[in-house]
């Protein structure tokens, strides 16, 4: 849907991958809320939690949790 050198999709501030990743990154999650039972995360067999990165240049990247108590 937002492939690299796509004409359409012009804005090289950043990078020719500027614009395809701004795109990508609107179509995927971006927050993510997970349960955790017994200190462990209440994911099922065929679930798990992947970081993708929508831009081909080098840089680094944060992540933050957040862990609420109930």
């Amino acid at each position: 849907m937002a492939p690299d050198g796509d004409p359409l999709l012009r804005h090289t501030i950043e990078g020719d991958g500027d614009m395809p990743a701004h795109v990508r990154v609107a179509l995927t999650v971006v927050c993510l809320n997970i349960p955790v039972i017994r200190g462990a995360l209440a994911l099922v067999t065929w679930q798990g939690i992947y970081l993708w990165e929508h831009r081909h240049q080098l840089h680094t990247r944060r992540i933050a949790a957040h862990y609420i108590w109930d």
